[in-house]
């Protein structure tokens, strides 16, 4: 059953209030193997939030460990409409020819295709009315295809046109028919999906199912391995290639800043302001209670590129008084005091921009929060580190020189020493 709900701003109630109080209401429906409940948002479709595949090489083995799987999920707080695609299907009649019926002539796929013929029909002739085509089919009286007994009385041809009982030439074996066999690289696999209720317990779920839930059924079922598919894949996939291309965007940054600077160790200054621009996008999303999602690191991505310009004006302008002749300790005092004020202004100003955004509420905000508290909060962070400790490593990496200078100077007079002696 489907139903299209009012936009967000003609109703008062989520689309997760309603799957509650439905699925509450229902309960459960006897006879039914598997419900689930399913919110679509957008042209994406309905992912469930968590999705396992489950695989062994012995099939037995691998149907009672996804059926214990599914009862341990079940048994989780959070989880919801846990179900999993392993389906037997149904029962199916297998007929092994006999060496009776070879000696009459008879092959197994000339018994199969009789006996199709005579449960599904065979096509006798194609007619065409208007513009559609009729397939008139020959089979078996109505009566006789009910009843799988049926079969004893079934006769089959052989080339020579005598009609031998079915049951004297096969030998039948009943057993159960999957109607779907799932694979993923070569390998047999059982997923088990389920959603998560809050949406945002999915980090939460996975590390408690990755340290007790899966460890514990490989003890219970050995030779038992998983994957974790879906938008666990997606975020594996996507995340390896963030973290190409932020490094990526670390290496331009160094380049255009020693280029700039003329130096090879003061780009690293002005880099420090990385690591505690992501520091407080953590923060941000612990303080609103958000996990961080792939959206976030997009965030501190282009966070990276952003903290870099508070450092970057104040390791320039004390570089311009160093070269008029200040002193170091002079030039990076002036160099605080006169950037302080631009730098808390570019803060604020960029805060103040993302808050309305972190503020929303509506669902079609939903994916750019944890964009805009990885910016916001990330910069504000990352701005009141940067007036202490830029300062700091700006003095450290002149004192590191003139230790440097002061050994080579003391090498160099114990050499001349030495050679007048």
């Amino acid at each position: 059953m489907e139903i299209v709900m009012l936009p967000p701003d003609q109703r008062d109630i989520t689309a997760g209030e309603v799957i509650a109080l439905w699925r509450d209401n229902i309960g459960d429906i006897e006879g039914v193997d598997q419900i689930t409940f399913e919110a679509e948002r957008g042209p994406g479709g309905a992912r469930q939030a968590i999705s396992v595949d489950l695989s062994h090489s012995d099939i037995n083995v691998l149907e009672k460990a996804s059926e214990a799987f599914v009862e341990r999920m079940d048994a989780f707080a959070n989880t919801r409409d846990v179900t999993d695609n392993y389906n037997k299907g149904k029962l199916q009649y297998d007929f092994k020819l006999l060496p009776q019926g070879r000696n009459l002539g008879l092959t197994s796929n000339e018994v199969g295709r009789q006996v199709r013929d005579g449960f599904f029909g065979a096509l006798a002739m194609r007619q065409l009315r208007g513009m559609d085509e009729i397939e008139v089919r020959v089979k078996l009286p109505m009566e006789e295809r009910k009843d799988i007994r049926n079969l004893e009385n079934f006769l089959v041809r052989t080339q020579d046109g005598v009609e031998v009982p079915l049951m004297d030439v096969v030998e039948v074996e009943q057993r159960e028919a999957f109607t779907s066999i799932n694979r993923r690289d070569g390998r047999r696999v059982v997923n088990v999906g389920m959603d998560t209720e809050p949406a945002n317990a999915v980090g939460r779920v996975i590390a408690k199912v990755q340290e007790e839930t899966l460890p514990q059924l490989r003890a219970d079922f050995p030779g038992i391995t998983w994957t974790f598919e879906g938008s666990q894949a997606d975020m594996r996939e996507s995340t390896s290639t963030l973290k190409a291309g932020f490094a990526i965007a670390m290496l331009l940054i160094y380049a255009l800043l020693a280029i700039a600077f003329s130096s090879y160790v003061q780009p690293l200054i002005v880099m420090t302001a990385i690591p505690f621009g992501i520091v407080g996008a953590v923060i941000g999303h612990i303080l609103l209670g958000y996990d961080l999602s792939l959206v976030s690191l997009m965030g501190v991505i282009a966070l990276s590129g952003v903290v870099v310009n508070d450092s970057l004006i104040m390791i320039d302008y004390a570089n311009k008084r160093r070269k008029e002749g200040d002193p170091i300790y002079k030039s990076i005092h002036e160099a605080g005091l006169r950037r302080f004020r631009p730098i808390i202004l570019t803060t604020m100003t960029t805060f103040g921009g993302l808050a309305p955004i972190i503020l929303e509420t509506s669902s079609q905000a939903f994916y750019l929060i944890p964009m805009a508290i990885s910016l916001g909060f990330g910069i504000v962070f990352a701005t009141a580190i940067i007036l202490v400790i830029v300062p700091c490593l700006y003095l450290v990496l002149e004192d590191a020189r003139l230790a440097i200078q002061k050994g080579k100077t003391v090498e160099k007079v114990d050499v001349s020493e030495t050679a007048v002696s």
